[in-house]
């Protein structure tokens, strides 16, 4: 008898129901759709420049309280309300969470935060926020990191993040080429370019590749290509990317690479030092280039939760609305810098 060869590290195999199972028991509602459809609609006037609204994407770094998931949504759907003639805004709704080495991997993995990953049920409850998110009006934005999971959420979403850490990666360009939403593809940790405009002509093109159907059969997935591509900066390798110089390097590289608008500025990482203090003055700053008429500005992303700063796991009792990842701005910040550059926006000619 030969030895085996193959599996000797898993230890153990359990079945997911498919996508269209968890689809069929979680149905996307008339109201949801109308929400997904119009933002992704507006997302691609603003990246061809006929929308020329700021567009803001405002939201924890990581959702792992439902409760004040929707909490933090009704109050940002009724901000979206107030500036929504010159700020097209939407709600960052993550669930994967991306590490360095190890830690909480996001509700997805582990929606109890205690090491048990329990999947099936992450899958269901992402799946539940993001239909009532929807449900308010609030279009949602989101990571994906692990390429099965958008067969069961990206009905829900209206704007996508490919991050610093995959970027670069084939599976993810290959993944947005297909994908029904604009996606921004952020540029790497050590702050260069390269990859995300690389990765930009990728997703562009069409791609055959391994992947999962809604059956959750093996499949070969063929795309067509994602027109509705960009770059989001988020700063790296000890330095920022958000000046008037930063910008108009951004543009020399990306000139007649496609449409008018095609740079996102993260106002966290980097690009604020990972201080989430920064991120208020870093926003105020972009918005002033975008008032004075940069026209390549797409908009900007701000991580933003009920209260501020940051908690850690396995501490005792959590706060209510408090990041358990990266540090946040607090709701009354997140309200003032929104407010104050909607008056700002104002000025703009």
């Amino acid at each position: 008898m030969s030895e085996a060869t193959t599996n000797l590290r898993v230890l153990s195999f359990e079945p997911l129901a498919p996508p269209s199972a968890l689809v069929a028991a979680q149905p996307l509602s008339q109201a949801a759709a109308a929400t997904v459809v119009a933002g992704r609609a507006e997302l691609r006037l603003a990246l061809s420049g006929q929308d020329q609204r700021l567009v803001v994407i405002a939201g924890p770094c990581s959702i792992h309280d439902p409760v004040a998931a929707i909490d933090y949504a009704q109050r940002l759907k009724a901000l979206r309300e107030r500036v929504k003639d010159r700020i097209l805004l939407l709600m960052r709704v993550y669930f994967e969470k991306p590490r360095t080495t190890v830690g909480w991997k996001g509700l997805v993995n582990d929606p109890h935060m205690d090491g048990s990953n329990d999947i099936v049920h992450g899958l269901q409850l992402g799946r539940d926020i993001l239909l009532k998110i929807n449900a308010l009006g609030m279009p949602c934005a989101t990571e994906f990191l692990d390429p099965i999971v958008p067969q069961y959420t990206s009905d829900l979403v209206s704007w996508a993040a490919i991050g610093a850490r995959t970027t670069e990666s084939q599976t993810h360009r290959q993944m947005a080429s297909g994908l029904s939403m604009p996606v921004g593809f952020k540029n790497a940790t050590d702050g260069g370019l390269q990859v995300a405009l690389d990765a930009m002509v990728s997703a562009r093109a069409k791609h055959a590749f391994v992947g999962i159907d809604g059956e959750g059969r093996t499949a070969i997935v063929k795309t067509t290509g994602n027109p509705d591509v960009h770059l989001v900066l988020r700063g790296g390798g000890g330095k920022a990317n958000y000046s008037k110089a930063d910008i108009a390097y951004t543009k020399a590289l990306l000139d007649g690479k496609g449409p008018e608008r095609l740079i996102m500025i993260d106002c966290s990482h980097g690009n604020s030092n990972k201080n989430f203090m920064l991120q208020p003055r870093v926003f105020e700053e972009v918005v002033q280039q975008f008032i004075a008429g940069e026209k390549s500005l797409l908009g900007l992303m701000v991580e933003s939760h009920l209260v501020a700063g940051k908690q850690d796991l396995g501490k005792g009792s959590l706060t209510y609305g408090q990041s358990v990842t990266d540090g946040c701005i607090g709701w009354e910040s997140t309200e003032t810098v929104l407010l104050d550059a909607y008056r700002h926006l104002g000025q703009r000619s």
